[in-house]
C-alpha cells in the first residue's frame, strides 16, 4: 500500500438536502514492470468510478435529464433536484454518452450525400424506423459490401441507380432483394414519359381536334356614337358641311364666310377625324355645379369668385387648382 486519501462524492439529495459522501480510499503500488503507472487508487464497486465525483445513481440521473430535456430544461430540472449544473455541463454529459449499437435492419436504404465539392459519402438508413445507422466517407462498393458482411440479416436494400452500390450489395448480401426507392422511381418514370412525349409530338398535335373559331362578337354601338340629341345632330351636320367645303380645297377663312361661322370653330371641325370629337364633354356625374377657383400668384390660397390675371404681365403662368366642397380636385 502506498498511502490513503479522502475522496468526496455527491449523491442523490435526501429530504431536499444535498448529500456528500466522504470516502477514505487506499492508493496501491503497481509491481508490473510493463505498466506505465506506479500507483493506482482502489475503486469501491457500485459507489465509485474513475475520475468521477458523483455516485453512479446521481450520474445516471444527470444523464437521463440531459437525454430527455437537453440543455436548458435539464439544467432547470436538476436545479429542483438539488444538483446545480449549468446548461453547458448538461450538454457535456449528453455528448459523453455512447451511442447505442443499432440492430441490423430488415430493410436497408443506401444513398450518397455530398460532403463538399466533388467529395461524397455513403449514408445507411433503417427504412423501417427512418433512423440513420452509419455514415462513411466515399461511395465505393467495397465499403457497402464489408458492412453487409458484418451485419447479416438484411432482406431488402433500397438504392438509387448507381452501379457501384449494386455491385457492393451483390457482393455483401447476395440474397437480399434490391429495389429502387420512391424518388428515383418517379424520376425515372417522368424522364421516360417525357422522352416518349417528345418523340411523338407530331402525333399528339394531329390527335388534338382544333375547335371551331367562334364568330367575333358584335360591337355594341354606344350612346355616344349616336346622334340622339339635337346638339349631337347639329354637330354631325356641321362636321359634314365643314368637311364638304374643306375637301374641295377651300381655306378655313373662306369656309367660315360661306357658313357664317367663326374661323376657330371651322378649324376645330376641320381638324377633327369624327364628329364625336367636336362634342362638348359633359360634366362628370357627382361633380357639383358650384366650384371655386383658387389662383396662386402673389397671394397664394386667396379665394376668388372669378379667375384673375397674375400681378404682372410677364409673370410665369399661373397655377389654378379647383376646390370642391373643401377638398382639392386636380
Amino acid at each position: 500500500m502506498h498511502s490513503r486519501y479522502c475522496r468526496t462524492l455527491a449523491d442523490v439529495a435526501v429530504g431536499g438536502r444535498p448529500v456528500l459522501i466522504g470516502l477514505s480510499v487506499r492508493r496501491l503500488f503497481c509491481d508490473s514492470p510493463w505498466c506505465g503507472r506506479r500507483t493506482f487508487a482502489e475503486q469501491v464497486e457500485g459507489l465509485t468510478a474513475r475520475y468521477q465525483r458523483r455516485s453512479p445513481l446521481l450520474q445516471h440521473m444527470v444523464e437521463m435529464a440531459a437525454v430527455l430535456l437537453a440543455r436548458r430544461g435539464g439544467a432547470r430540472l436538476l436545479q429542483i433536484l438539488k444538483v446545480p449544473l449549468s446548461r453547458t455541463s448538461v450538454l457535456f454529459h449528453l455528448m459523453r454518452l455512447p451511442l447505442p449499437s443499432p440492430a441490423t435492419p430488415r430493410v436497408l436504404d443506401v444513398d450518397d450525400f455530398a460532403l463538399y465539392a466533388d467529395e461524397y459519402g455513403t449514408l445507411l438508413v433503417d427504412a423501417d424506423s427512418r433512423l440513420p445507422i452509419e455514415l462513411s466517407a466515399g461511395r465505393d462498393a467495397e465499403q457497402v459490401a464489408a458492412w453487409l458482411r458484418t451485419h447479416p440479416g438484411v432482406e431488402v436494400v433500397c438504392r438509387d441507380g448507381s452501379l457501384v452500390y449494386r455491385q457492393g450489395i451483390t457482393d455483401g448480401a447476395p440474397d437480399a432483394v434490391q429495389v429502387s426507392d420512391r424518388f428515383h422511381l418517379w424520376q425515372g418514370l417522368s424522364k421516360r414519359v417525357g422522352g416518349i412525349a417528345a418523340a411523338h409530338r407530331g402525333c399528339l398535335l394531329a390527335a388534338v381536334t382544333q375547335p371551331e373559331a367562334a364568330p367575333p362578337p358584335a360591337t355594341p354601338v354606344g350612346p355616344s356614337d349616336q346622334a340622339d340629341t339635337p346638339a349631337r345632330r347639329y354637330a354631325k351636320q356641321l362636321f359634314e358641311a365643314v368637311h364638304a367645303l374643306t375637301d374641295t380645297g377651300l381655306s378655313l377663312s373662306t369656309t367660315a364666310r360661306e357658313l357664317g361661322l367663326n374661323r376657330r370653330t371651322v378649324g376645330k371641325y376641320a381638324r377633327a377625324a369624327t364628329w364625336q370629337e367636336c362634342i362638348r364633354r359633359t360634366r362628370p356625374a357627382g361633380l357639383p355645379a358650384s366650384i371655386h377657383t383658387w389662383t396662386t400668384c402673389g397671394n397664394a390660397g386667396r379665394k376668388a369668385s372669378t379667375p384673375r390675371r397674375c400681378c404682372t404681365r410677364r409673370s410665369s403662368p399661373r397655377l389654378i387648382a379647383v376646390t370642391i366642397s373643401g377638398s382639392r380636385w386636380p
